[in-house]
């Protein structure tokens, strides 16, 4: 007879099967697909969510959970089972409140929407994309819905991504962020002393870019025996079980930030997933605690580490290997300064450090103001131009660089957005502590070492999956909730050396 966890467990197992196997078609319809095969596709995907869902929901699965409570008993317990059953119960007493019949049309209605998205996006049109965007915002709103009373429509969003975490909280947060950076930004821009990145601007060819990007993650740990790298139209990382997680990225012939930063980036979310124990896989502890903590590690591996001069002193001969005719007489002092050079740009995932959380603010204004009914989709375009214009004083020229740029929306994931800018202070918190515990991490970066940095990460963080909550994850490790400090002491620092402040 098996027992209540490993009844659970199997499961668990059978579900988790399911989501592994939509999330390959999706991998396949952002990279492989062509674009007859959305209709089926779309069908595919919402019949496997759907049987997904209803697996989850089931009595038989009720019953195992509450089989499996008993067994274990305190579910706060520091045991892989206890909190397996906890993180169970939670995602099961949400679930069991959204039809399936919702889960259904969500998958087929955004699967169909992700094509519209790339054809607006190519064209910079977005009433190509805005039927479909306006279906999205009234499934998300029906979303909400479901998980009356709340505070605000946005928080049962928000909670999916962020457990736990409240729209109200993300806005104090921001609210005291804000002024910080603008100001920041002002000085920059103003005051600082002028950094010219011509030099990213040259023509650098695609497969060298590639080869590059290819050789930098697999010296950082990201490993390519349980995963791979293509490209598509906008960057992503998907899992389909910790031995196999996959990366995308995309490239720029006359902008080098493109692909290098983005590459670094996926790859963080990668590592994460694949450091994390494989007696954990097929359960709901097979993830990341939360998106903010994944963008921790995305942010920390692309910028600060990717972005840092110590790492660029590793790395700049190895570019000018690839790239001799364009950089072959670069420095590192100009090359560092010019990958962080700040300015009023238009797109989220080539921005610099001290405007990036601006962007992320912005879109979680319009959609909070989507939730409420306050904002159509139709006035959309015109809402983000005019929010863009007052965070950075300029307007996007076109829909493409503003409204239509990124893949989020389209892919439903409304309350997503605010986990990247919570990535970013949590990625700072991480990182005093780390050089607390390695204070020689600088010196093993500057010579291309990385196993240490990767062997803490392991230790504190990727292993646990979703064991510990996110708060809880980021005390045990940092000893304190989620703090801002830290992220303005870096920001502060690092671009008033470079510019001089």
């Amino acid at each position: 007879m098996t027992t209540p966890i490993e009844n659970l467990k199997k499961l668990l197992g059978e579900v988790a099967d399911l989501h592994y196997t939509a999330a390959l078609l999706n991998w396949d319809h952002q990279v492989n697909m062509p674009p007859g095969g959305a209709r089926p596709r779309a069908m595919q995907l919402a019949t496997i969510s759907r049987i997904a869902h209803d697996n989850f929901v089931s009595e038989e699965m009720g019953q195992a959970i509450e089989s499996a409570k008993q067994a274990v008993g305190d579910l706060d317990a520091d045991s892989d089972d206890a909190r397996l059953v906890k993180k169970t119960d939670h995602d099961y007493l949400k679930e069991i409140k959204v039809p399936s019949d919702w889960v259904a049309d969500f998958s087929r209605i955004t699967a169909l929407a992700h094509g519209e998205w790339e054809k607006a996006r190519e064209q910079s049109d977005f009433s190509i994309f805005e039927p479909h965007a306006k279906e999205i915002i009234g499934l998300r709103q029906q979303y909400a819905d479901f998980f009356k009373p709340y505070d605000h429509p946005y928080d049962p969003l928000l909670d999916d991504y962020e457990p736990g975490m409240k729209s109200a909280q993300v806005k104090s947060v921001f609210d005291a962020l804000k002024p910080f950076q603008i100001e920041l930004v002002r000085a920059i821009l103003e005051e600082g002393e002028p950094v010219d990145d011509g030099i990213l601007h040259l023509n650098y060819e695609i497969q060298k870019q590639w080869d590059f990007g290819v050789e930098v993650i697999k010296d950082i740990g990201y490993d390519f025996e349980n995963g791979r790298q293509d490209k598509s139209t906008h960057p992503f990382t998907t899992s389909f079980g910790i031995t196999d997680v996959r990366i995308t990225t995309r490239f720029d012939p006359n902008f080098l930030n493109t692909a290098i930063f983005g590459t670094l980036h996926e790859a963080g979310h990668a590592m994460y997933e694949q450091g994390i124990r494989t007696e954990l896989d097929r359960t709901p502890l097979a993830a990341g605690t939360s998106l903010g903590m994944h963008e921790s590690q995305s942010r920390m591996w692309e910028n600060l580490v990717g972005r840092s001069k110590t790492f660029w002193k590793a790395y700049l001969p190895k570019l000018k290997e690839y790239f001799p005719d364009q950089v072959s007489d670069v420095n590192v002092d100009d090359f560092y300064r010019a990958i962080n050079k700040v300015e009023r740009s238009f797109i989220r995932v080539e921005a610099d450090e001290a405007t990036y959380n601006l962007h992320i603010m912005l879109r979680f204004d319009l959609e909070m103001a989507m939730m409420v009914g306050s904002l159509a989709v139709k006035d959309l375009p015109e809402a983000w131009d005019e929010k863009f214009e007052h965070f950075f004083g300029v307007r996007p020229p076109d829909d493409a660089k503003g409204v239509l740029q990124d893949v989020h929306w389209s892919s439903g994931l409304v309350g997503y957005f605010p986990t990247y800018a919570l990535g970013n202070l949590i990625a700072s918190q991480l990182w005093e502590r780390i050089h607390e515990d390695l204070p020689d991490l600088q010196a093993q970066i500057e010579q291309a070492s990385f196993d240490n940095l990767l062997e803490w990460l392991r230790e504190h963080i990727h292993q646990h999956g979703s064991k510990y909550e996110p708060m809880e994850l980021l005390n045990r490790v940092t000893g304190s909730g989620l703090e801002a400090g830290p992220y303005m002491r870096y920001l502060e620092t690092k671009f008033k050396e470079i510019y001089d402040l």
